[in-house]
């Protein structure tokens, strides 16, 4: 299931003249008296909005403060304009404090496009005239801008079967005022915006989509279908091959489920070779996870749909790897299984044989997504990797540890730096954890390699867990990332900023901001 899609392009006419539904300017909130004598808590227009303010006779901060607009960071006051501008409405979006010697941050800018979006769902052409740098820093804020408007206008299309009339379109065209339409490096931008938000919001449509609809064989067909039609290498392997392969982890989890497993495995190989590195990327795909003999409470399980969005960030990035061509190797390993409690179940107390040949006990059924991990990465390695990034939801500890916004990163400290940093620059927040070696002692088995949880079902550093044991299926001599998306890969809330309820696409923008790093700087 698609969801309607929002265009993007760029416009260089003046904003008080363009021919659409609503213009959107951002406003600052002013907490302390400036030099200009203005007071405490007056409104600020930020930069781009100059001829709106003009047409407005320099009552336009004066109406929006009467409004009820503080300039709060993602707020949204709607002014019909009354023909002073060419568009009916003006919408001004808060940015927060005025920053002091520059524009406003990009993620700011995001979020404030994606608020200002989504609130003028029902106008068919937008434009926005927010601030925009003229320096160095103006490419990442006009892709933040896009990004931020493109995820903001998105809508699952859901399954009502009734009109709703209550429930306006989303936004179909939006433009961005800059200086000049023509030139190629904010071209650029746009293009990679609409790229990285089209995979985001692929990914997100997976993620939402009801599970009884995306089981591991229609998923499957799903990703690859659309693999293909980018270009990709596809290669999927069914459970014949599956047990061919001797992937114990995914068939143990996926046996308890009449709809069998699968390995989706997609490539993309540079023009000319690239720069010689090659990156692997892996996403946990649990399709539905009722935790399986260990079965997880009623409450909330029906959110379980979202325990494959690790597959779907990986899937959806490699469709936009496609489209981008950056100059290095990158490879996506997609395993995916639901979890179902049933008569041919895996067990507490089983011991499986994995893909690397280690073997693993199982104490918790509830804690399969490591295992069809563990057989993905091992595959990974074996195929050749310099770097490998995995990503899932995989703990609820990451949640209690961070929250529901910043994701967990475990693996080779350089490369959980690099993570990190990419979070930072994608608005995709994510903080380094360590691997103690006390937790692996706690991992010890009496009768196998390793147990899949600690051996006396203790859950203190839980999160910590999860990734000790995913290291031991990664070679030594790859570099290794897991991200622990339990959180940030879903928001059971209200919409904010430029996420929606239901999947965020989390972490896509990362991963793609990762490959492009490892592309440029190896």
């Amino acid at each position: 299931m698609t969801s309607p899609r929002t265009t993007l392009s760029l416009v260089d006419t003046d904003p008080a003249e363009l021919a659409v539904d609503a213009i959107v300017i951002g406003v600052h909130s002013q907490t302390t008296e400036q030099e200009s004598g203005s007071p405490a808590g007056a409104l600020l227009l930020a930069s781009g909005a100059e001829s709106i303010a003009a047409a407005f006779d320099g009552k336009l901060t004066e109406t929006l403060a009467l409004l009820g607009a503080t300039g709060g960071p993602g707020e949204v006051i709607k002014l019909a304009a009354l023909g002073t501008v060419t568009a009916p409405v003006v919408a001004a979006v808060g940015l927060g404090p005025e920053p002091s010697g520059a524009a406003p941050a990009p993620e700011t800018l995001r979020r404030a496009a994606g608020a200002a979006v989504r609130a003028l769902a029902g106008a068919a052409r937008v434009a926005l005239a927010l601030p925009l740098p003229d320096d160095a820093d103006a490419p990442a804020a006009l892709r933040a801008v896009g990004e931020g408007a493109l995820l903001g206008g998105y809508r699952f299309a859901g399954y009502k079967t009734k009109p709703q009339p209550a429930r306006r379109a989303p936004v179909a065209e939006v433009l961005v005022a800059v200086p000049d339409a023509a030139d190629a490096t904010a071209q650029a931008e746009v293009t990679r915006a609409q790229a990285v938000a089209g995979a985001v919001r692929t990914s997100r449509d997976w993620v939402n989509t009801a599970p009884n609809e995306l089981r591991p064989p229609s998923f499957a067909d799903a990703v690859a279908t659309a693999a293909r039609e980018a270009g990709l290498g596809v290669e999927v392997l069914d459970e014949a091959a599956l047990a061919a392969g001797g992937y114990g982890g995914i068939l143990a989890v996926g046996q308890g489920s009449e709809a069998p497993p699968r390995l989706v495995k997609l490539t993309y190989t540079p023009a000319g070779g690239g720069n010689g590195k090659r990156v692997a990327l892996v996403g946990k795909g649990i399709t539905f996870d009722t935790g399986g003999i260990s079965i997880k409470p009623a409450q909330g399980m029906w959110e379980m749909k979202s325990d494959m969005a690790g597959a779907a960030a990986v899937g959806a990035a490699m469709l936009a790897v496609a489209a981008l061509k950056p100059s290095v190797a990158v490879t996506g390993y997609l395993p995916m299984a639901e979890n179902m409690p049933s008569g041919t179940s895996y067990r507490p107390g089983d011991v499986i044989t994995m893909y690397s040949g280690k073997r693993v006990e199982v104490l918790n059924t509830d804690a399969e997504g490591r295992m069809i991990l563990a057989d993905a990465i091992a595959r990974a390695c074996e195929d050749g990797a310099d770097y490998l990034f995995e990503t899932s939801t995989l703990t609820g500890g990451q949640v209690i540890a961070l929250g529901k916004k910043i994701a967990g990163v475990m693996g080779t400290p350089e490369l959980c730096e690099r993570v990190r940093a990419a979070g930072d620059a994608t608005g995709e927040p994510a903080w380094p954890m360590p691997l103690p070696d006390d937790v692996r002692k706690g991992m010890d088995s009496d009768v196998a390699d390793i147990s899949q949880v600690n051996a006396g079902m203790d859950r203190a550093g839980h999160m910590l867990q999860g990734g000790v044991f995913l290291r031991e299926f990664v070679t030594d001599d790859v570099a290794w990332a897991h991200i622990d998306i339990a959180g940030p890969g879903y928001h059971s809330g209200e919409a904010t900023g430029y996420w929606t309820k239901g999947g965020t696409g989390v972490p896509v923008r990362t991963l793609l901001h990762l490959v492009d790093d490892v592309a440029a700087n190896g």
